[in-house]
């Protein structure tokens, strides 16, 4: 992720914005004195820009482009190291039978399986990335939070994905938020944070727009819709907005910083809307695995399968990838 901020930058507010995080007064006024969002112009134009055609060739680096930047995921009760273990293999080879098919970007995992995911892909190239924080809701203390993301880290994560506390955002408690996603950050040494904003619950864009604006002041070198547990979870007016926000935050800073949708994007089609997003709202140089994800497990399957489309000229069935 060498886009990005380096981790020891990205822990201190840049000069021109530290003023803003002061103390809770100043953080407030700055919060509140970003411009509102114009919900009827962010939908109007999420939804023009979904309308976008794409030409064969373009539709094909789109797709290659939309499978390298797949943070491939599993998260659930029920996991194993085996599954771990062939999520990493299906990470490596997406398509066994086309070895020119990218590999994804990173696998994601609880904290637990993170020793497993790292010994499967050591040598690959590809990222071990770990929710932490008492992840998804995360009604815990900040010294369970702090332990978790430390096992992550030590287990080998190179990408800590955290989720913020909604409760004391909604409440106006910005600096108690600020404060904990900057020890976080602190923990995870040489590790990239992606903070989880679970924008379905923060019930306006423009609660979106300050969410973001206070991860990103905060440190954060991701920010990132949803942990999938929550509906809904990515939508395209929320992307852009967090688009527009890390875009204003580099013109600002000279910073660059990423954008990671998640949950619910499950076809090329809809992959290739949130492309088109990224080239338009934040611009061409975020058209990379470093400044943008998709936090996704089924989308893989379906970008797979129309890429053999795009190759064969016809229609490849499901039985030619694997299910996860």
């Amino acid at each position: 992720m060498t886009a990005t901020t380096s981790s020891s930058a990205a822990t201190a507010t840049p000069s021109p914005l530290a003023d803003a995080t002061r103390d809770e007064a100043s953080l407030r006024r700055f919060l509140h004195g970003l411009p509102g969002v114009d919900q009827v112009g962010v939908e109007q134009r999420a939804a023009g820009l979904g309308t976008r055609s794409i030409k064969k060739a373009a539709k094909l680096w789109a797709i290659d482009t939309a499978i390298s930047m797949v943070d491939l995921t599993t998260l659930e009760g029920a996991d194993t190291q085996g599954k771990v273990r062939a999520l990493a293999a299906k990470a490596k080879r997406p398509d066994p039978e086309r070895p020119d098919t990218p590999q994804v970007a990173a696998v994601c995992v609880y904290p637990d399986m993170v020793e497993t995911a790292v010994e499967a892909l050591r040598g690959t190239g590809i990222h071990v990335a770990s929710v932490a924080t008492g992840f998804p809701a995360g009604r815990t203390s900040r010294e369970i939070k702090l332990a978790d993301t430390k096992i992550a880290v030590d287990a080998g994560a190179a990408e800590i994905d955290m989720v913020i506390d909604r409760g004391a955002f909604l409440e106006g408690r910005y600096l108690e938020v600020f404060e904990e996603i900057q020890a976080i950050k602190s923990a995870c040494g040489s590790a990239h944070l992606k903070v989880i904003l679970e924008t379905g619950e923060l019930a306006t864009y423009d609660n979106v727009r300050r969410a973001s604006w206070l991860a990103l002041l905060a440190g954060g070198d991701f920010i990132k819709t949803s942990t999938g547990k929550v509906s809904p979870a990515a939508t395209l007016p929320v992307t852009h907005v967090m688009l527009q926000a890390v875009r204003d935050w580099f013109v600002q800073t000279g910073e660059l910083r990423g954008v990671k949708p998640a949950g619910g994007i499950r076809t090329t089609k809809d992959a290739i809307k949130y492309l088109v997003a990224v080239h338009e709202v934040a611009g061409e140089q975020w058209l990379n695995p470093d400044l943008f994800r998709f936090g996704a497990s089924s989308l893989l399957n379906d970008l797979l399968l129309q890429r053999r489309t795009q190759a064969d000229g016809h229609y490849s069935g499901p039985d030619y990838v694997t299910v996860d």
